[in-house]
């Protein structure tokens, strides 16, 4: 259950950077990030979705997207995120929350559609394994390769 790769965007629709670490701040999300600090609801403070989710769209349609496409903060590798929603997990020397999941919309759908999906099918398809997100409990570094645990 480790990171595979981390991502973030400094604007709103700007262009996602890809980054060896990152520094998140609790209850802020993560440092240089778009939603840093946001103000409102709870689960704004960092996204996570599966590699296995996006391969396996990849194999399903013949695609090639790359473990960026979702936009997510974080892409894991071995753990089933959406059994995190309402838990404590620990990433790196971080601890997390899992609030919700975080469902596909019609922006996601179109830029994973291809002549051989629809932005609905894309959206259809990824309902319920789009990735979570989550708030950050504890200030701390995630790196590429850091592992998961549960909260005790």
């Amino acid at each position: 259950m480790t990171i595979e790769r981390i991502f973030l965007a400094q604007l709103r629709g700007g262009a996602l950077l890809e980054f060896p670490h990152i520094r998140l701040l609790a209850g802020a999300g993560i440092e240089g990030d778009r939603y840093f600090n946001a103000k409102g609801e709870s689960g704004q403070n960092i996204t996570l979705v599966e590699a296995e989710v996006i391969e396996e769209f990849n194999a399903t349609f013949g695609t090639r997207h790359d473990l960026s496409c979702t936009r997510r903060n974080l892409v894991t590798r071995g753990v089933r995120l959406s059994l995190l929603v309402g838990k404590e997990f620990i990433v790196g020397n971080v601890r997390l929350r899992g609030v919700e999941l975080c469902e596909p919309c019609m922006g996601l759908g179109k830029s994973m559609a291809s002549e051989a999906v629809t932005p609905a099918a894309v959206v259809k398809h990824l309902v319920h394994r789009a990735g979570i997100r989550a708030d950050v409990l504890s200030s701390g570094t995630i790196s590429t390769g850091a592992e998961f645990s549960i909260a005790a």
